[in-house]
């Protein structure tokens, strides 16, 4: 079996390593055969920078390491042209200042090809080496991998570092329509998409990849057909190993790993969580555990939001995003928690929805902990509790457990609102792997839970500092379970009432309809 390039971006080391790669190639041709300016927004750990150092190795004319490869006969290995390479992973900002920084590595790049920068200024100064460049060796392929980390590694943190380094790029990367004569491509890539406002004012002609488009909605991760294919010895033997069928492997590996789409038909796998998958024969989060989200979980509790599944959603969703104003919608679909389901073409509706088992699962168990400031290891025990005693219809034991989980709040925390406790709710059973929907609704109103087991359904209703029975009365009343009446299911009706001055769920009674 060929060696898995876990954590290797740099596609140089990768081919000379003989590590697996999975040919884009030919997607790649598409986009570099021409000339263009194109920017790729793509979650972290997907492969952005293995891309952007590939594209580096073609225009470079190194032939030798594209042997085997789709694109090998096709380019024109010849013609070269020179190239600036801008990895901000690589630049030491967050010591040293971005202008700092960005500065410095401009200048050692005009060292590196002899060219001897007059100007002081950073902006005039990359204008200078665009020009010099070109004049000496070619027109430049410029190549600018994670343009917005400056950005996102401040924000809920530094806001006002976040901003100054939002204008700092932009003044930068002003540079670059003027110097059209003296570019071959240019190719940046980043987690977000920030408005054109924002960052690229002055670049009009930038060719945004990112969403419904041909040529790169398979250019990063993984397809099914890839996978097996490229992938086939490892899938043998880990099968072996796991005593599993080969069939069952490759199902059991889609659920938890692929998912992942940019215009609602073609799914591809997050590459990080696959290499790391085979690498230890065991299903676990990779991809997730990797960047621990505490500040969009945070933002998610003081938003009090937390119902992902099945959003529907229109193109400005996916427009931008902006520092002042974070829509969390937005930043959870660029950063790769949600991801495009569908898209109805009619309407011009998407719905977003989490990508596989990963994410989800460990999505709602930050979540769940953040709203009930609760560890991991409590809320698995919690949640088996929960479990087992809706299966027996044991309501006494499911209010104990509801209380444990608000006892555990600190009295700062909590929110006088119904839809605090219905968050805190409604996760814990989505995390119990729960069928359950909020917000449900019927024909003369709207459920607040339905949680669908094997052989029965619960509605449950929740007041605020009101009654129990109240809220009983209005799942009777309402009908909300009506639409199950002809199933052969149990139908209970659960009303719950929250009191703030306790800050409990005082009073919970039940009824089967």
């Amino acid at each position: 079996m060929q060696k898995l390039p876990v954590g290797i971006q740099d596609f140089s080391k990768l081919r000379r390593g003989d590590y697996l790669y999975v040919d884009k190639t030919r997607e790649i041709y598409r986009l570099a055969s021409q000339d263009g300016y194109y920017f790729l927004s793509r979650p972290r750990r997907f492969g952005k920078s293995l891309l952007v150092s590939t594209l580096k190795e073609l225009f470079s004319g190194n032939k030798e390491l594209f042997k085997g490869l789709w694109i090998e006969d096709q380019w024109e290995w010849e013609k070269t042209n020179p190239i600036i390479h801008i990895p901000f992973a690589s630049l030491d900002y967050k010591i040293n200042g971005l202008y700092t920084e960005l500065q410095k590595y401009i200048q050692e790049v005009a060292r590196s090809h002899g060219i001897a920068l007059q100007d002081d200024s950073l902006k005039n100064q990359f204008e200078e080496l665009l020009r010099k460049l070109a004049q000496a060796k070619g027109r430049v392929v410029l190549l600018i991998d994670e343009y917005d980390k400056p950005i996102i590694d401040f924000l809920g943190k530094e806001m006002a570092r976040a901003q100054e380094n939002q204008q700092i790029l932009k003044n930068f990367y002003s540079v670059i329509k003027d110097s059209d004569p003296y570019l071959r491509l240019v190719f940046i890539t980043g987690v977000s998409k920030f408005s054109r406002v924002s960052i690229f004012s002055d670049l009009n002609n930038l060719d945004d990849l990112s969403l419904q488009d041909y040529r790169s909605n398979t250019l990063l991760g993984y397809t099914q057909e890839e996978l097996e294919h490229y992938f086939s010895d490892h899938i043998i033997f880990t099968a072996q190993k796991l005593q599993l069928a080969k069939q069952e492997l490759i199902e059991k590996i889609q659920r938890w790993y692929n998912g992942y789409s940019w215009n609602g038909l073609d799914f591809v796998y997050n590459p990080f969580s696959v290499l790391n998958f085979f690498t230890k024969s065991f299903f676990m989060n990779y991809w997730f555990k990797t960047a621990t989200p505490t500040f969009l979980v945070e933002l998610i509790r003081k938003e009090v939001f937390y119902d992902f599944d099945s959003i529907k959603v229109g193109d400005t969703a996916f427009d931008s995003f902006n520092i002042e104003h974070i829509d969390i919608i937005t930043l959870l679909f660029q950063t790769g928690y949600l991801t495009i389901k569908k898209y109805d073409a009619e309407r011009e509706l998407y719905t977003l929805g989490y990508p596989n088992r990963e994410v989800k699962k460990s999505m709602l168990e930050y979540l769940v902990q953040a709203f009930s400031n609760t560890s991991a290891t409590q809320v698995r025990s919690y949640a088996l509790d929960v479990v087992e005693a809706l299966q027996a219809e044991d309501l006494q034991r499911v209010k104990e457990v509801f209380n444990t989980l608000l006892y555990s709040l600190p009295y700062q925390l909590h929110r006088d609102e119904e839809s605090f406790y219905h968050a805190i709710i409604h996760l814990f059973f989505k995390y119990m792997g729960l069928d359950v929907h909020s917000e449900v609704s019927t024909a003369r109103g709207r459920a607040d839970a339905i949680v669908e087991l094997d052989d029965k359904v619960y509605c449950f209703e929740f007041k605020l500092n009101k009654s129990a029975k109240e809220a009983l009365e209005q799942v009777k009343e309402k009908g909300y379970l009506d639409k199950y009446r002809h199933s052969s299911k149990k139908l209970i009706a659960v009303g719950v009432n929250f009191s703030t001055e306790k800050r409990e769920v005082d009073m919970l009674l039940s009824e089967a309809l």
